[in-house]
């Protein structure tokens, strides 16, 4: 191991153990148990380790907020989350590797065809707390009331709301799964899932990771992990505008 690598290796991971903070929560990009997690955000923790020379340590929640929250405590040294501006206070975020669509569900009888027209007064819409939609339609909408819940899909069943947000991969199981909705086609948002480390991290650490993701986009490491756990490679997100000229 060279002294520069060595160097980023005791910055990024100062216990000797790189300790990455996983979202099963989100079936794109993670998938399995505690115990045994699997998809493209471990596939990616573990080849950031092995560059670094460092093992790897899974600390695995259900939902986005638990994985924020572990990194901005300290108890994680690596996450993977959507970039929306209420983390990048405490997150320096690399590109994203993935892009992922935020998409409404309605009743099949609903005069909804499009995500402009859900942001009404009156209308309630549930999400699921502290995802990266939560945050989103946190700050975009201006009419709608948001219904917040371990699930969106959940207490928009429970509570008889007008609309569910989610992502669009596990909002159409759900619709699926209850032919009494539809969903609404187009997407409300993108989301852009990137790797985060602290903001306390040296300036070469983050660059290391960004020039990392970079690489494993273009060398189709991110799409072959992707089909390995059932995702749709197309996921991947494109290259930086300045990647080229970085490398």
């Amino acid at each position: 191991m060279t002294t520069a690598t060595a160097d980023l290796a005791r910055d990024l991971a100062p216990t000797g153990v790189l300790r990455a903070s996983i979202n099963l929560g989100n079936p794109v990009l993670a998938q399995g148990t505690p115990d045994s997690p699997g998809g493209v955000t471990v596939d990616l923790a573990r080849e950031i380790g092995a560059r670094l020379g460092l093992p790897v340590e899974f600390v695995c929640f259900d939902a986005a907020r638990k994985s924020y929250e572990a990194m901005a405590t300290g108890r994680a040294d690596l996450c993977f989350l959507a970039v929306e501006p209420a983390r990048e206070a405490e997150v320096a975020f690399t590109a994203p590797y993935v892009v992922i669509e935020g998409v409404y569900a309605v009743p099949t009888a609903s005069e909804f065809t499009a995500p402009a027209e859900v942001d009404r007064d009156g209308l309630r819409i549930g999400v699921k707390r502290g995802s990266a939609y939560d945050l989103y339609l946190t700050r975009t909408l201006r009419h709608a009331t948001l219904v917040r819940g371990e699930e969106g899909a959940d207490v928009f069943l429970a509570e008889g709301l007008e609309v569910a947000a989610g992502i669009r991969q596990p909002m159409t199981a759900f619709v699926a799964a209850h032919p009494e909705l539809r969903l609404i086609e187009d997407r409300f948002m993108e989301i852009r899932q990137a790797v985060g480390t602290t903001k306390e991290r040296r300036p070469e650490t983050v660059r290391f990771l960004t020039d990392l993701v970079e690489e494993l986009k273009a060398g189709g490491f991110v799409a072959e992990s992707l089909r390995r756990s059932h995702q749709s490679p197309g996921l991947v997100a494109p290259p930086r505008p300045d990647a080229t000229r970085s490398c």
